[in-house]
């Protein structure tokens, strides 16, 4: 199968390692990737913020950035939820209505993609240790994710894999949220951290690395002992 990789800004130019071992665990499950780099973002931090015509400018050029008959994948639920969810708001009633909805539809985050487009739970991953899980609430709740990382990860050698307390909550980062109100974004990270300290994992994963860059540094100022790890970098561990 051919996909196109959507590479969200903030991961092309903070941890595109991480870029680089998703298209790895997708060719190993028998994917050919295409990748457009005139691609930028995806929109979302201006719309959040309230600039919609701001927004509407950054998603048109997405529209035009990916082809409507390819599957596109992320490494980010945030990113897939605010293409499936929002850019119908923007584009209700426009000449891009039709594209918007066929680009809805072909856009998947990455565990997502893995098990219920290609059916592969399984990839010859190994990482010793005890992991623990963070639902991110675009994954769980704008993609309705939530099987899918945890059957990846439950098929990765030496690997085992525990539930943290109040695994739905917000870890606190939000985007803009972490910005204004930024005791409460701490305290929300701090709450997070410490229930996945107390499952004794030595990994923290996610699907999301917005919300990882905000629990490690928590991490790191605490100088806790546990180290986050999106999905695709777990799954391109040990081979």
């Amino acid at each position: 199968m051919t996909v196109q990789l959507f590479i969200p800004c903030f991961v092309d130019q903070l941890f595109p390692d991480t870029a680089f071992n998703m298209i790895k665990v997708l060719e190993k499950a028998g994917c050919t990737v295409k990748y457009n780099p005139a691609q930028t973002c995806c929109g979302q931090p201006a719309f959040n913020s309230g600039f919609l015509d701001d927004a509407r400018a950054v998603c048109s050029k997405f529209l035009s950035d990916f082809e409507p008959d390819l599957p596109i994948v992320a490494p980010s639920a945030s990113c897939v939820g605010f293409v499936r969810n929002y850019y119908s708001k923007l584009f209700d009633n426009s000449a891009q209505h039709h594209r918007v909805q066929a680009l809805r539809n072909q856009i998947f985050e990455f565990s997502e993609f893995l098990v219920q487009q290609l059916g592969v739970t399984e990839l010859g991953a190994r990482l010793p240790g005890k992991a623990t899980y963070h639902d991110s609430c675009a994954g769980l709740r704008e993609c309705r994710i939530k099987e899918e990382p945890r059957r990846l990860l439950m098929n990765v050698a030496g690997l085992e894999l525990t539930e943290l307390s109040d695994v739905e909550t917000c870890c606190g980062f939000g985007g803009a949220f972490a910005v204004k109100f930024e005791s409460i974004s701490i305290g929300m990270g701090e709450q997070k951290v410490e229930n996945a300290l107390a499952t004794g994992a030595d990994y923290l994963i996610s699907t999301d690395l917005s919300c990882l860059m905000h629990l490690q540094g928590y991490i790191d100022g605490r100088g806790a002992p546990i180290r986050t790890m999106h999905l695709a970098d777990v799954l391109a561990s040990g081979w």
